[in-house]
């Protein structure tokens, strides 16, 4: 740089390359790097840095998506603990996070190349003891090495295991063929990348030009096309600089010679005038060298990176497949597919078969049980009641129950052994706290938790829950009487509101029609003891829609219409409660369900050890003074019997055992919680998905339900229990009927009185005793009302009246002579002949 440099090409370590992109900046000399691919070397930061080949971060995506692509959800990461390798690792965490996966465990290796096999060893026996065994390696060649040596000896490269290794090793592959036996054995069915170079006519002769100079004495790995390309990348933008006329010239920075006390001859340094120039034209570089199309994107990386995807087998390679950031992985060279639409789905996602690490074909399970395989600690509730679910028989290690038989039942299912041993949990004098139980898988004490373990909210947090294997949910239990028929069963459907309100309705529309139909149909006529009877038949005949009084108005017939409507829901709804009340057994509690016991300030009783007591103070704010534990059955029929509790609340498999013993209580209400149970595992443990899919299987061959009628279906008096008492149907469930038809029958009488009105004003003044003008209202009125009451004749058709003129003019031609009549019949007879 003290000899007025242009462009440098390097350095090779990122570390060197963070501290020559400051020097570079100042001096404004392009710095281009193929092999410090560190994620971190922002352009923003470096400006005149550019890095050549694709960086660490693209690698990192790749194995992500390989990871995610064989169902792993774990891995252990083994770097080199320099800047490239750990930020490359960092960037490892972030792409597997994207797709719900995780670095488990970082084991940090000294920087290359102080690495000592004593270093490896202490990391490796390490990993042994864990439960992942999906390895990435990202470091420089010869502490990769080292690590696949010493793996080989502890047998972390047999059947189980899984490695994937960053581009280091791929360049040992290329570089050096053959392999030596010791490296070859050591790397079998190990998986590695090698940056995807397209072939080319131009790329197979530079390697036939290369193995001619170097006499076939070291192979080519794509970094060293890399370097090539950057080569010409400098030459091409030098030219195309000095075409345009740009000059080379340097200038001395006053900055640096200012700066005293160091051994660098920084004075010696000058600014490149035209470096600025210079790097634009390297960025707009588009050209075809030996690794492709060489051109960089907005962000300066270069456009298209992909990877060719190797597995080391015998004393060679085979290539799996490609990944590319335009599809991700597949089997297709990356440069066949750029044409077409990006497609990252999961089922376009394709790799060939991959020779694992011992010579197995299928896919590696990524995880074993921790500690080389000791007995799992599972911890189970010791329980004092309700035992059907989980029994330690006296005197024995014998454990037995429902959940036991599921859980048992599960484990014959996983594609895998499963040592474990059952940990009693509790003092047997009460039932456990549930939560301190399943926190002891948090605190290391219990590798897994098997039991009535309902799935709340506060343990999620804590644990891993399978799917759940029975349902659950909170509900009120409460004492219950019977009630039997009586002779005034008829009326129990609705509430006296709604019998007196249906009833009234019944006679204001009968009042309404006789109103709308007085003046024109003469069924609606008569003595006024003869119309209150109309009225009444007419409104209550309706019921049963055998009213035989015709409606003639219009607007009667408005109303009518309406009425039946609601009459006909009224009556369906009557005819399906009653049916109801007299088939179904009917049972009567003060309690209705939670809401009941929300409002009161009865006292409540819950099981000891469950998650009810929180909720209740919690959730639905009831006051602990209200709460009262209970411990068993027993205990809840005697609260229950001597009104200690108005109510006690359990979940629903609890209550159901409880149930079949006392037929005197009975559910309130529905359940107000929504759960079930499972065994809970620690948080990311394989161990709840593979449980969970044993779990499905057992509910989908009907293994599940097996188990539960084995141990809970006990039929003694709970099925006749079940049925709650029915609710009479009260007004808020008709008032909208009810609306209805009261608006059409004041919208009706506004019509018709606005009619008579119109109609009694119009009439002529001699028809209306007004000759006084001492007139009162009240004598106004009784005139009005007076010409509501008459009778309206209908008007003649004008068929009737036909028929009234045609009688007429019979009557005349009877009156005619004899001898005229005569000769019409013989007219008549003579026409009749013919």
């Amino acid at each position: 740089m003290e000899t007025d440099t242009v462009a440098i090409i390097g350095p090779q370590s990122s570390e060197m390359a963070h501290v020559l992109s400051n020097l570079a900046n100042e001096l404004q000399v392009p710095l281009l790097s193929f092999t410090a691919l560190d994620p971190s070397l922002s352009p923003l930061q470096y400006p005149f840095f550019v890095q050549t080949a694709p960086n660490d971060e693209f690698q990192m995506t790749a194995i992500a998506e390989m990871v995610s692509y064989f169902s792993w959800s774990e891995v252990i990461a083994i770097f080199s603990d320099d800047d490239q390798s750990r930020n490359g690792i960092i960037t490892l965490g972030d792409k597997l996070a994207d797709r719900r996966c995780r670095i488990s465990y970082k084991a940090a290796l000294p920087p290359e190349p102080s690495a000592k096999r004593g270093d490896v060893l202490r990391e490796l026996n390490k990993i042994q003891m864990m439960e992942s065994r999906i390895i990435v390696l990202h470091s420089f060649s010869r502490t990769g090495l080292l690590v696949f040596e010493v793996a080989k000896s502890l047998g972390m490269m047999g059947k189980g295991y899984v490695w994937i290794a960053s581009t280091s090793l791929s360049t040992v592959l290329d570089s050096f063929y053959p392999l030596k036996p010791e490296i070859a054995n050591s790397i079998q069915g190990a998986l590695t990348l090698r940056p995807h170079t397209p072939d080319s006519k131009r790329k197979r002769d530079f390697m036939s030009r290369w193995n001619q100079l170097s006499n076939g004495s070291i192979g080519f790995n794509p970094y060293g096309l890399y370097a090539y390309d950057t080569v010409w990348m400098i030459a091409r933008a030098v030219r195309l600089l000095l075409d345009q006329g740009g000059k080379i010239s340097f200038s001395n920075d006053t900055r640096l010679g200012g700066i005293s006390g160091s051994t660098l001859n920084l004075s010696a340094l000058n600014a490149f005038d035209g470096g600025k120039q210079l790097l634009s034209k390297i960025l707009e570089t588009n050209m075809t060298g030996l690794t492709g199309h060489v051109q960089f994107n907005q962000d300066r990386s270069r456009i298209n990176p992909s990877y060719d995807i190797i597995n080391a087998v015998g004393n060679g390679q085979r290539l799996v497949g490609y990944w590319s950031n335009h599809t991700g992985l597949s089997i297709v060279p990356p440069e066949t597919l750029y044409s077409e639409k990006p497609n990252r789905s999961s089922s376009n996602q394709h790799l060939d078969k991959v020779v694992w690490p011992g010579g197995e074909t299928a896919r590696p399970r990524g995880w074993v049980f921790p500690n080389n395989g000791r007995e799992l600690r599972i911890g189970i509730p010791r329980r004092v009641s309700y035992q059907d679910f989980v029994l330690l028989v006296n005197g024995t290690d014998k454990v037995q129950g429902y959940c036991i038989d599921v859980f048992l039942a599960a484990i014959k299912l996983l594609p895998y052994a499963f040592p474990y041993r059952f940990i009693p949990f509790g003092d047997g004098h009460k039932n456990p706290s549930y939560y301190e139980l399943v926190n002891k898988i948090k605190s290391g004490v219990f590798d897994g938790v098997v039991g009535d373990i309902a799935i709340v909210t506060n343990r999620t947090r804590i644990v891993d829950f399978t799917l759940p294997y029975i349902e659950s949910g909170l509900v009120v239990v409460a004492p219950v009487k019977k009630i039997s028929s009586s002779a005034w069963s008829f009326a129990r459907p609705f509430t006296p509101l709604m019998w007196a309100v249906t009833a009234a309705f019944f006679l204001i529309v009968g009042s309404v029609v006789w109103i709308l139909e007085h003046r024109r149909n003469d069924e609606f006529r008569g003595p006024p003891k003869q119309q209150f009877v109309t009225i009444l038949w007419f409104s209550f005949s309706t019921m049963f829609f055998s009213h035989r009084e015709n409606t003639v108005s219009s607007l009667g017939r408005l109303v009518l219409i309406i009425w039946l409507f609601v009459v006909l829901i009224i009556n369906s709804s009557y005819t399906a409660s009653l049916t109801s009340f007299l088939t179904v057994q009917q049972l009567s509690s003060p309690i209705k369900g939670i809401d009941t016991l929300i409002g009161s300030n009865e006292r409540i009783g819950f099981q000891v050890g469950s998650f009810t007591e929180g909720y209740l103070m919690e959730e639905l704010n009831i006051p602990k003074s209200r709460l009262v534990p209970l411990g068993s059955p027993e205990e809840y029929a005697l609260a229950l019997e001597r009104r200690n509790v108005a109510a006690v609340i359990d979940e629903r498999p609890y209550v159901d055992l409880f149930l079949s013993e006392h037929c005197e209580f009975s559910v309130r209400g529905q359940e107000f919680t929504k759960s079930g149970w499972g065994f809970a595992f620690p948080r990311d443990s394989p161990l709840a998905i593979d449980m969970s899919t044993a779990i499905l299987s057992l509910s989908e061959n009907g293994e599940l339900q097996k188990i539960h009628d084995r141990w809970l279906s006990k039929s003694a008096c709970s099925s006749e229990n079940s049925e709650d008492d029915i609710e009479q149907l009260d007004l808020k469930s008709f008032w909208g009927l009810f609306v209805i038809c009261g608006i059409a029958c004041m919208l009706a009488l506004l019509v018709y009185f606005w009619l008579m009105f119109r109609k009694f004003s119009l009439l002529p003044p001699e028809e209306l005793d007004t000759t006084s003008p001492s007139t009162s209202r009240s004598t106004r009125l009784q005139t009005f009302l007076s010409f509501v009451d008459e009778k309206v004749e209908k008007p003649k058709s004008s068929s009737k009246r036909k028929r009234e003129s045609m009688s007429r003019i019979g009557y005349h031609i009877n009156d005619e002579s004899p001898h005229r009549s005569g000769r019409m019949d013989r007219n008549m007879s003579q026409n009749g002949d013919s």
